[in-house]
């Protein structure tokens, strides 16, 4: 008795409604996401570790394919892991470190076999642009491998621990257009910096804004030296045997794999050829200084050099905490881009939590062997995905090749001209500058997000990376915002359409009134009834929006429907002020006021929303109220198209969708609801009662012949579809235009003005 009094009293102190329909609960959604936790940990456990569901399958020909793809990736990810490290202003041998790690680790996590993951040039470039940061705040007090492991460590550990919480979907915040954005204006920003080192020019900052090392180059032509004869001939060589293998391929579709392969090799070949003719010219050349006469990489050191426990030192975090979310962002975002661009094309879907995890591991764990951080890349997965690969172990095969180049090929690394992996790197960033085409398509297809990509551009050109992705996600998160506070909506009338074929018939459509360039406007759209709207709200209605949708309604009834109160009999004094109405003796604007229909109800296609919060709901019951005193009478709201429980139970507690007590049962009963056959219960084997053997629910009314209300009967003015809602409408129109004597029902409906704030 106690407990039951206590609960009275709760009840009563948040006024509790009672005879409210039948609601989902916050029970209901409890019980949603514990219904099976075991079920749950062990299918979490099971994610993480995405190889055990191909690796018993595994057969000799998904191993062809694996071998031929992972030598080919390994080839060119030795030449240009040493080439980005460069870029990164460290010595060679910390991209195959990173190129290593990245390749073996990849393919235990990965939902992607086309993803090849290592060094790459965008986060290769912001790695030199916080060593900068740092050794200018801190000069000399910490060095540069130990600064990238850093990096590598921290944002590793961010990355997973995104990845773990199953928060992946953030990265689906920020559009494509803007991501392609700041890829283009950093492989401008990285080609343009390579320039000098292709030729050779020395003495400014090539890591300054692009369009200041762009003037200086052309100001350092004079300045040119021997490298530029390595730099410009790997260069042209690059794209000759790219373009003369493209044509051939097409000259002779027969052997295109063929000449495909032979154009994947040409990384390798070029650096080959280059550091033989390095060798030949400057064995003999060697300076009293030590020097040579072009840049050479020297001292390769051999095998892993810097295995063991990584330095992580809280003073240099520190220092690096301004830059870390640039690089994480970076980390993430190019390698799910890439993830899910080559699982679109090849007919497969990523997981993005896992992708995160993925690369989060290959972070964290390479710090141990010296790595700096490493994400997808998108010329290696292109090249990896040509290839043949058919599952993510091909990455081994990677590594082998790395491995071998680590320990047996070092001595020759010492004469590999610095032009020519210039060279390397402009050939690979060239691929990430946004093709005209699809530049055109983002016009096409949304001119705003066009602008984002040309701001994102032009920021990363004239500033930095850094500042060129905080202008992407600012931009489209303000687009966002935008979209969702400024919706679409129309108003609907309707077009009666015969279907073609043996199933032809007649059928309603609702179309907007307005001229849409979307309906041929040689088609009559016939407005609703006199005293019915109908409206589409084009969006999830929530706090950001609804005083659109509360504007729109409110403004339209007013300019188009009739005032029920006479204000010509109100004095002056006791008019609202915001509201005065005509003066007196003005007998046009009421005639006027009178032609025009009188409001009976409103038709809401809820169709497109998803969601409903307080707020939204308030403004709701605020339009309704509004409209209302306009009319000077209740006015139906129907809600077509609720799938939602929530959405039913947040409309529910603002007053919608159900007749006060005790005044709606009859109309409520009267009102035509759809029907549809009833299933017979069924039990399962563990004798489950399956597919309609539910427990009755009371809301959904009694079935009558075999047949039932789809949706529950004790929320009459929610409706399946639009169709049925605007003939609930229409049925409560004609009811109107008899006599009635239910003038005790009036009093009640009179009184419905409520609030839920």
């Amino acid at each position: 008795m106690a407990a039951q009094r206590a609960k009275n009293f709760g009840k009563k102190a948040i006024e509790y409604p009672e005879g409210q329909p039948s609601l989902v609960s916050s029970k209901d959604w409890v019980h949603n996401l514990t219904k099976n936790p075991r079920g749950f940990a062990i299918d979490y456990v099971r994610r993480l570790f995405p190889i055990f569901g191909w690796i018993s399958r595994y057969n000799v020909g998904w191993l062809t394919g694996d071998i031929i793809a992972g030598l080919t990736v390994g080839i060119v990810l030795v030449p240009q892991s040493m080439s980005y490290a460069q870029i990164a202003t460290l010595p060679p041998q910390y991209g195959l470190y990173s190129a290593f790690v990245g390749v073996m680790t990849y393919c235990l996590f990965a939902t992607s076999k086309d993803v090849s993951i290592g060094p790459v040039a965008v986060m290769s470039l912001t790695v030199s642009q916080i060593i900068k940061y740092v050794n200018d705040k801190d000069p000399n007090r910490w060095s540069s491998p130990e600064i990238a492991t850093n990096v590598a460590f921290v944002c590793g550990f961010i990355v997973l621990a995104i990845g773990l919480l199953r928060l992946g979907w953030i990265v689906e915040l920020i559009p494509a257009p803007a991501v392609a954005g700041f890829m283009t204006g950093s492989a401008i920003n990285i080609a343009a910096g390579q320039v000098p080192g292709l030729m050779g020019i020395t003495g400014f900052d090539t890591r300054a804004a692009t369009f200041h090392v762009i003037i200086n180059t052309l100001k350092g032509l004079g300045r040119t030296k021997k490298d530029a004869a390595f730099g410009l001939v790997g260069l042209f060589a690059l794209y000759a045997i790219r373009m003369t293998c493209d044509w051939l391929a097409r000259r002779y579709p027969r052997r295109a794999r063929v000449f495909f392969f032979i154009s994947a090799f040409r990384n390798g070949f070029v650096i080959v050829v280059l550091t033989l003719a390095s060798w030949l010219y400057c064995r003999h050349r060697k300076s009293a200084k030590g020097t040579y006469p072009i840049k050479i990489l020297q001292k390769v050191p051999r095998g892993f050099q810097h295995v063991g426990s990584p330095n992580i030192d809280a003073n240099l975090l520190s220092a690096l905490a301004p830059k870390l979310p640039v690089a994480t962002i970076i980390l993430l975002l190019e390698h799910i881009a890439i993830a899910k661009s080559f699982g679109r094309i090849n007919g497969y879907k990523i997981n993005p939590n896992q992708e995160l995890i993925a690369i989060g591991v290959t972070n964290t764990v390479g710090t141990v062997f010296g790595a700096y951080p490493a994400t997808g890349s998108f010329s290696r997965s292109a090249l990896k995905a040509k290839s043949g690969v058919r599952t993510p172990a091909a990455g081994i095969l990677s590594g082998i090749v790395v491995i071998v180049a680590l320990y047996g090929l070092t001595p020759a690394f010492f004469w590999i001209p610095t032009a020519g992996l210039s060279a390397v790197i402009i050939h690979a960033v060239a691929d990430l500058v946004t093709k005209p085409p699809q530049v055109y398509k983002f016009w096409r297809i949304s001119p705003v997000e066009f602008v984002i990509w040309s701001a994102a551009v032009l920021t990363t050109i004239f500033s930095t990376i850094e500042d060129g992705i905080y202008v992407s996600l600012t931009t489209s998160a303000a687009l966002l915002i935008f979209r969702l506070a400024h919706p679409r909506g129309n108003f609907l009338g309707r077009v009666r359409v015969h279907g073609q074929g043996a199933g032809g018939g007649m059928r309603e459509v609702y179309v907007p009134l307005d001229n849409n360039k979307i309906v041929n406007t040689q088609i009559r759209v016939e407005p609703p009834p006199p005293g019915i709207l109908v409206y589409r709200f084009e969006e999830t209605l929530l706090y950001p929006n609804c005083s659109v949708l509360n504007s729109i309604l409110v403004d339209y009834v007013k300019a188009n429907m009739r005032r029920g109160k006479d204000v010509r009999l109100i004095p002056l004094a006791d008019r609202p002020w915001n509201d005065p109405g005509p003066r007196h003796g003005a007998g046009a604007e009421w005639e006027e006021n009178q032609a025009r229909p009188a409001l009976h109800a409103i038709v809401l296609d809820f169709s497109s929303i998803s969601q409903v919060d307080t707020t939204s709901v308030q403004a709701l019951v605020d339009a309704r109220d509004e409209i209302e005193r306009w009319a000077n009478h209740p006015v139906e709201f129907h809600f077509a198209g609720i799938l939602s429980p929530w959405i039913r139970r947040g409309l529910v507690a603002g007053g919608f969708g159900y007749d006060a007590p005790g005044a709606g049962e009859e109309a409520a009963r009267e009102r035509p609801h759809d029907l549809a056959a009833v299933v017979a219960p069924s039990k399962g084997p563990d004798g489950d009662v399956e597919s309609g053997g539910a427990p009755r629910d009371a809301s959904f009314g009694a079935a009558h012949g075999g047949e039932a209300p789809i949706v529950q009967v004790d929320t009459p003015y929610f409706h399946l579809d639009l169709a049925e809602a605007v003939a609930a409408a229409e049925a409560g129109l004609s009811k109107l235009s008899r006599p009635s004597t239910s003038s005790q029902s009036d009093d009640k409906d009179a009184k419905r003005f409520s609030s839920v704030a």
